[in-house]
């Protein structure tokens, strides 16, 4: 499998069994430009392809920000008029959607700013993890902009409504400490700890049956999702994939002898 070409803003490499996107656009706090979330949609489908890849890990370059959100100073440009918005929030929504519905689990690693965008897009992702210096918020109340109800679902889905609602209402900024405890991030862990933190984690999920993560990743979204929309059948058909496998073998197989599994996705 290739990469696709990027922008310079955006990095995307292979870790082993981990795929790695950073933004690298560290000069705006790694805000997002057009050219970058078209680049993110197509950095995530080339490793949701790649068979030797197991887990997406969304990173932002330095120490200041994940993400402090859209490159506003580009808006002039690229959402000059009509065409150009519709343009625009259609190659959001596929960077959004492309992460979302990724079968492979997906984690942010939060250093500093996580705001708006970048909060999008974290909360995209399955797992958060956050260092003590992350600061999160989404500030569309302090600009006058909103947000639609498809935007608001994975936040609700997330923290709740009462947390929603004073993340919504104050536009403020939120320390990881408050994030934790709204269930926004999974841990909050001393900077110099992030690393080998995220590290262990990947390992954990990298070692275990793939098929068994993509029918887990996928049923819990359809749970979530209005029941009307759930795709249940979809879920049968993973599970029965899994216990038709060759992973199920080797697990019960290395179950009884007393050994760690070699699981090979198939």
């Amino acid at each position: 499998m290739t990469l696709p070409d990027l922008p310079h803003t955006l990095r995307a490499w292979r870790d082993g069994a981990v795929g790695r996107i950073e933004f690298a656009n560290p000069a705006k706090r790694n805000a997002i430009s057009l050219a970058m979330w078209r680049g993110l949609e197509q950095a995530v489908a080339a490793f949701e392809t790649d068979p030797a890849i197991r887990l997406l890990i969304l990173s932002g370059s330095g120490e200041k920000a994940f993400s402090a959100g859209a490159d506003i100073s580009e808006f002039d440009q690229v959402r000059a008029d009509p065409p150009a918005v519709a343009a625009y929030e259609t190659a959001v929504v596929a960077a959004e959607k492309r992460l979302k519905t990724c079968a492979k689990p997906t984690l942010a690693m939060i250093r500093g700013y996580c705001v708006g965008g970048g909060l999008s897009v974290a909360l995209e992702c399955d797992l958060r993890y956050a260092d003590t210096t992350a600061v999160f918020a989404i500030p569309a109340a302090r600009l006058g902009l909103a947000y639609g109800a498809k935007g608001l679902t994975d936040l609700l889905a997330v923290v709740g409504p009462a947390a929603a609602k004073e993340i919504l209402f104050t536009g403020r900024h939120f320390s990881a400490a408050e994030a934790a405890a709204m269930g926004l991030v999974n841990r909050v862990v001393e900077p110099d700890a992030l690393a080998t933190s995220v590290a262990d984690v990947a390992a954990a999920i990298t070692a275990n049956a793939p098929l068994t993560i993509a029918a887990a990743k996928r049923t819990v979204n359809e749970l979530l999702a209005p029941e009307s929309e759930r795709d249940m059948a979809a879920c049968r058909r993973l599970m029965d994939k899994c216990f038709a496998s060759a992973d199920y073998t080797e697990g019960r197989r290395a179950f009884a002898e007393k050994r760690s599994p070699r699981f090979t996705g198939r």
